[in-house]
């Protein structure tokens, strides 16, 4: 099994809640969202492997995930619905999803994790603010503007990407702490038979944010772990990137122009003042270099307008 340990990548401010990494090929540029400032992050890579930031737009009160949108600008999964992000800053709300939304005190929900299938559908998830179970859902954004539930009845609905064939979708429901494999079908975007492929909880933290790399492998983030994680398809550990000094690991993706440069967001959301006095790189990026490679984003490719939910 191979071990490395990832390193934080100074000059940058650390997030609140720091999540989503993901590679914005067409622009050359890293996108990461902080959840709780309802902010999206932009950087390029330098030649070092180093990262300067570009950009910090709000797109909502919360911001779970950020996306290309091939018509320009990005598509965020933000409060209880979609929002375009245009490349001058201007955030304009979509659709607001029918059941999702409202506020922690009230018991709502909120956008989480989310990321396009290789036909450039948005696949968007939920959960509620104080992660009560069944709460949680699954959404699917099409090509021509409607949005379909796909899954409920979920906890966290986190990490979500698929195997390079694009016939097995994996997702993280960080409530229980497991990972799902489905069938999937590319041309239609629907879900097939499922399987268990992750069991995570206890001292190992619980499964995160995922990312698939080219050989077909999937990636872990271990949120109370500290770790990124390496597994088979048939969920063989075969890979440990230690994150020193922070537990909450949120998420990972492969970044920069050789899309070998995994890059790993934490968080500092719920630590108390003793945490974070003992967690001070906490909300930070991490990088390290595995030695594979992974792919970048998939853009969404359907409208910007027009939106319906059915």
């Amino acid at each position: 099994m191979h071990r490395l340990t990832a390193t934080p990548v100074p000059g940058l401010p650390p997030a609140q809640h720091g999540e989503g990494p993901t590679w914005d090929a067409g622009r050359a540029e890293l996108l990461w969202v902080d959840i709780a400032a309802g902010q999206v992050r932009r950087a390029v890579v330098t030649a070092d492997g180093g990262l300067t930031e570009t950009g910090v737009h709000r797109g909502g009160d919360t911001v779970g995930a950020v996306v290309p949108a091939a018509a320009g600008g990005w598509l965020l999964a933000a409060d209880g619905g979609l929002t375009h992000l245009a490349a001058d800053g201007t955030a304009r709300v979509l659709v607001a999803l029918a059941g999702e939304g409202g506020t922690a005190e009230g018991g709502g929900t909120r956008m989480n994790d989310a990321a396009c299938d290789p036909a450039g559908r948005f696949l968007a998830g939920t959960m509620a603010f104080d992660e009560r179970p069944g709460a949680g859902a699954l959404y699917r954004l099409d090509l021509d503007g409607t949005v379909t539930t796909v899954l409920d009845g979920l906890t966290v609905s986190n990490g979500i990407d698929w195997s390079p064939d694009g016939r097995t979708v994996y997702l993280a429901d960080s409530g229980p702490g497991v990972v799902h494999a489905f069938g999937y079908d590319p041309d239609t975007g629907a879900f097939g038979a499922g399987r268990l492929l992750l069991q995570s909880g206890g001292d190992d933290g619980v499964a995160d944010g995922l990312t698939v790399d080219d050989e077909g492998c999937v990636w872990t983030a271990l949120w109370g772990g500290g770790q990124v994680r390496r597994w088979s398809p048939d969920g063989d550990l075969l890979a440990v990137v230690e994150v020193p000094g922070v537990t909450q690991t949120s998420s990972c993706a492969f970044a920069g122009p050789g899309r070998d440069l995994l890059v790993v967001s934490t968080s500092a959301e719920g630590l108390d003042d003793a945490a974070r006095a003992a967690q001070p790189d906490a909300g930070r990026l991490f990088t390290a270099r595995p030695g594979v490679t992974g792919p970048p984003a998939r853009p969404y490719r359907g409208p910007l307008s027009g939106i319906v939910q059915r």
